[in-house]
């Protein structure tokens, strides 16, 4: 079983098309360590809504998600409406299920927003 500290250490990966992804006991392991994530899509996918102080620090947390996400080969769907609610969506497109890189990338998502 993963940790957190295991999360944030690893980096993506590609998953080639036909890869198995997370079963549902990997899934039910790993979504505790990522918190404010939440399961969607019938467990294909992570779901995150934050608020952020205001339409300037949203823009900016964005572009850190950028950053990390192009780093980490692995990027999010990103909406901002009401100029400062954040909504973030991953899934491992590839294989229409969740992976271990969609943990990864919560978790570095949420050691960004501690930061």
């Amino acid at each position: 079983m993963p940790t957190l500290d295991d999360l944030l250490k690893a980096h993506c990966h590609e998953y080639p098309k036909g890869s198995a992804g997370l079963n549902h006991a990997e899934i039910a392991e790993r979504i505790p360590l990522v918190p404010n994530w939440e399961l969607v899509d019938d467990g294909k996918g992570l779901h995150s809504s934050r608020r952020m102080p205001g339409f300037t620090a949203a823009i900016d947390f964005v572009n850190r998600v950028a950053a990390l996400a192009d780093a980490e080969q692995h990027h999010p769907d990103i909406r901002i409406h009401g100029y400062r609610n954040l909504e973030l969506d991953f899934s491992t497109h590839s294989i229409g299920a969740l992976t271990d890189n969609d943990f990864i990338m919560a978790a570095k998502i949420n050691r960004l927003l501690e930061a």
